[in-house]
């Protein structure tokens, strides 16, 4: 007899049948970076048409709602997070009718559209910010003002405190025409949005509704924990953030200081509640259809989990689980990743959605950052999981990093380390590449204009149709994990995770009704074989399922595994299922 080392965790959507789940629960979502996903006019940047024109292809890889990244007006100082028009496209996206026509292919191939809002900061080139800065009555506390002092000896304004920028550098920046410091979290071209001011409050939900107008779905709310700062004292001043230590001794880096004035803030809550309340009101007031609300926020663990709601508010639908981003790498073993997992599931509150993410457009590329050769077992991992899960463009090719050059390197938080050695740490230039479609020039992005980032060397044969003419590839296993998510035995089954064979390997039983799904993924550096009979001994189970689908160069599709001996390769997984799907 083996010996088991068993961490169970069992989990069941309240649901009865596929009719109770509203259209995002369970859902796939894709994260599209529309600078670099198609570009319909051969100007070097993708752009809203480009996407319409790619929508079929959204459909075909399975996926229910599309996340764009920024494309509300904007002067690209932070390529869109950096917005100064909050109704308008940004030109080199399009405009309003293009828009139109992108969200009339989505209802088309039935995809819900989903919006980056960025709340926390608007463009220093958005109206709001110039009124504000020239004092015009109704304006004049729309952002974070500080007339900081001034040192006579020197004739230099200092800054109000030690608040440090996301990208470097003092968080406060001086305005010659106020004559006072504005505060940024991120580049000085972002300033701080005042939320204790109830107009900015009504300005941000009159934004919200006029989106929803033109029949958005929802909305992916970018760097909340951001968006309040403590307030100022009686006589109008800002505390110094706690300095964290030895462990970083630059004062211009932002891990120079504890943050716990200018992040995290208990307010911050309450505005994704009223938010919330917002939306299903108008849910309520016109189609009855939910709008979705995700929230981006790095913070810690129980933190994350608050934004689902609190004390009968609701909150997010899908506050973004970074567990298997920020706590997972290339050496990260089956028992990490099962912690990290149990580690979400078991905080979500009753009646939530968990959700999965393992790549996005700030961090590296999934198959860089977490190993090439786990690409189809991290998939797999992805799509068998409970819940959401949200999928960064290319991920289901497998895509790897690009490699810039600094001469090349235009991403502000990898120019403001001011390092041309060691600047890919902190770049993130690497993953937002032209999307690869086929071989020919520019991998199809465009028809030969010189694209805002080099393509990856390898588009030749990393292409979406190279993976579609391919006998098998990482794009056909994703879709068949997809459309295998979309039956009830991963949709609203039940879920049991199980750490066996030494902790090298995590087996997840699904079940629902006579259906069944065994996924295992062995995370070990060799083969193992693995008795799922006897990791589930309470469990009437068949004695053998079709191999649905595996890792590349695994198991042979179709065919029929004994489930008391299923051998799985190093790095590499394999679904079982009696399920059948079409």
């Amino acid at each position: 007899m083996k010996h088991f080392q068993i961490l169970m965790l069992y989990f069941a959507l309240h649901c009865s049948n596929a009719a109770d789940l509203e259209w995002w629960q369970g859902g796939n979502f894709y994260q599209i970076y529309p600078r670099s996903f198609k570009d319909s006019n051969n100007d070097g940047l993708g752009d809203l048409l480009g996407i319409a024109s790619k929508v079929p292809y959204l459909a075909e890889i399975g996926m229910d709602g599309v996340w764009l990244s920024p494309i509300m007006d904007s002067p690209q100082a932070d390529y869109g997070y950096d917005i100064s028009n909050y109704r308008d496209i940004s030109k080199e996206y399009g405009n309003l009718s293009d828009f139109d026509v992108l969200a009339q292919a989505c209802k088309a191939n039935n995809i819900k559209l989903i919006l980056d809002l960025v709340p926390n900061h608007s463009s220093n080139k958005h109206e709001w910010f110039t009124k504000s800065e020239n004092r015009e009555p109704g304006y004049e506390n729309y952002y974070v003002w500080h007339p900081g002092t001034f040192d006579p000896v020197t004739g230099q304004h200092i800054p109000p405190n030690n608040w440090v920028s996301v990208f470097r550098f003092s968080g406060w920046k001086w305005s010659p025409i106020r004559k006072q410091f504005y505060y940024h979290a991120f580049l000085y071209q972002q300033p701080d949005l005042n939320y204790r001011n109830r107009r900015v409050v009504q300005e941000m939900k009159d934004v919200i509704t006029f989106w929803l107008g033109k029949g958005v779905s929802g909305y992916r709310i970018d760097a909340v924990p951001f968006m309040f700062e403590v307030e100022a004292d009686a006589k109008g001043n800002f505390p110094n953030e706690p300095l964290t230590g030895a462990t970083c001794t630059n004062p211009d880096d932002y891990c120079h200081t504890q943050h716990v004035f200018t992040n995290d803030r208990s307010e911050t809550y309450d505005m994704i509640f009223q938010w919330r309340a917002l939306m299903d009101e108008y849910a309520q007031s016109t189609d009855k259809v939910p709008r979705i609300i995700m929230t981006e926020a790095y913070t810690s663990l129980d933190n994350m989990i608050r934004f689902y709601g609190e004390n009968g508010r609701k909150g997010s639908h899908i506050p973004f689980n970074f567990e298997l981003i920020s706590n997972v790498n290339t050496e990260s073993t089956a028992s990490d990743y099962f912690t990290r997992i149990n580690n979400w599931l078991s905080r979500v509150p009753e009646g939530s959605q968990a959700n999965w993410v393992l790549g996005n457009h700030d961090q590296w590329r999934m198959a860089t950052r977490l190993g090439v050769e786990r690409t189809d077992l991290l998939n797999i991992l992805l799509q068998t999981l409970p819940g959401v899960a949200i999928t960064y463009q290319g991920e289901e090719l497998g895509l790897l990093n690009t490699h810039l050059t600094w001469e090349e390197t235009v991403d502000p938080s990898a120019c403001n380390t001011q390092d041309p050695v060691n600047y890919e740490k902190a770049s993130r230039d690497g993953c937002r590449t032209p999307f690869p479609w086929d071989d020919s020039t520019n991998a199809g992005f465009n028809e030969g204009k010189t694209p805002w980032l080099p393509v990856n060397t390898d588009y030749t044969t990393m292409n979406v149709q190279a993976q579609k003419d391919a006998s098998n590839s990482h794009l056909k296993i994703f879709i068949k994990l997809t459309k295998l998510r979309k039956q009830n035995v991963l949709r609203q089954g039940t879920h049991e995770l199980k750490l066996i064979n030494n902790e090298n390997v995590i087996i997840n039983l699904r079940s629902y009704g006579n259906d069944v799904a065994v996924v295992i993924m062995n995370f070990g550096d060799s083969s193992q074989t693995v008795n799922v009979i006897e990791a589930y001994p309470d469990k009437t189970l068949p004695a053998e399922l079709p191999i649905y689908t595996a890792s590349l160069l695994t198991f042979t599709e179709g065919g029929n595994q004994t489930l008391s001996s299923v051998t799985v390769a190093a790095n590499k997984a394999v679904v079982l299922t009696n399920v059948v799907v079409a």
